[in-house]
Formats: structure tokens, C-alpha cells, sequence
């Protein structure tokens, strides 16, 4: 049996470091992103880390999302924080050394139902199955995570 698989596309168009994206599919999505004034920006939008970091908070929640349906767990408000650590002088400097982050900390706070066991499993599930988890866990980098579960609001 063949792999299913689902493209996901973009296409961008910019000058200097600003660009306008299109997320492509049934219902295209545009989007902007800019940079800091160090890297030569207007920091009028989002930088590309910065959006690298957003995709990471959303992966979790989609992802999470589906991982608790199929636990039979209830789930309510999520709040999530992502930091990546950069060190500037590879891409500002052309320093040698690696691009990426050297560290990237996640915290999420779950109001759930879970038991502290299906907690567990709902969060090393989210992570094992969160496609951009495994971008930044299989980049090298050192990847942290902590999740708190708090009761569900009435």
C-alpha cells in the first residue's frame, strides 16, 4: 500500500528581508513577515522565527486536539508559550557555527479531565505525532517541554 501524503505549499514574493506568503489550498491564506531591525527589518510583521516558534504552539494544540479525541479525554482552554535561543552571529555575521536555535522551551497549560496518567500520555502522544515537534526535536537543538494540567472551568 502507498504512503498517503498531503502537500502543503506556500508561495512568497518580497523585497529586501519583507515578504507576503500565500498559504495555498481550498481557501488561500495570506500572511506577511518582516524581521528585526539586527537583521534588517522593519519589524512591521512577524519574523520567520517568530512564525517557526507560532507553528510550534499550533502543532501542539491541532495536534494535542486530536490525541485527546482519540483518548476520550475532554479538553478546554490552552495556553502555550514557546522560546527558541538564538545565537545571532551565524546569520547576521556569517560566524561559524549552526543557524539554528541552540535551545527552544515550550510550556503548556491543559484545562482537562486527565488523570495524571493520561496526561502523560497525552502529552508524550502530542509530541511523538506533532510534525513540527519533530522538525525542532530532530534538528539537534535542545527541546524542552513542561505541561501542567488544570482542572476544566465550568
Amino acid at each position: 500500500m502507498a504512503k498517503q501524503t498531503v502537500p502543503f505549499v506556500v508561495e512568497a514574493e518580497g523585497t529586501g528581508v519583507a515578504q507576503t506568503l500565500t498559504a495555498l489550498g481550498d481557501d488561500p491564506h495570506q500572511f506577511r513577515a518582516d524581521t528585526l531591525p539586527a537583521f534588517g527589518g522593519a519589524d512591521a510583521e512577524p519574523s520567520p522565527l517568530s512564525y517557526a516558534l507560532g507553528a510550534l504552539t499550533s502543532c501542539h494544540q491541532v495536534t494535542g486536539s486530536l490525541v485527546a479525541k482519540s483518548l476520550g479525554l475532554t479538553l478546554g482552554r490552552w495556553q502555550l508559550r514557546a522560546q527558541g535561543d538564538l545565537d545571532p552571529s551565524v546569520i547576521s555575521t556569517g560566524a561559524e557555527g549552526n543557524a539554528n536555535f541552540d535551545a527552544v522551551t515550550v510550556e503548556v497549560t491543559l484545562e482537562t479531565d486527565a488523570t495524571p496518567e493520561q496526561f502523560a500520555r497525552l502529552q508524550s502522544e502530542t509530541e511523538r505525532r506533532c510534525p513540527v515537534t519533530q522538525l525542532f526535536q530532530r534538528s539537534g537543538l535542545t527541546f524542552t517541554s513542561t505541561w501542567s494540567a488544570v482542572p476544566l472551568s465550568v
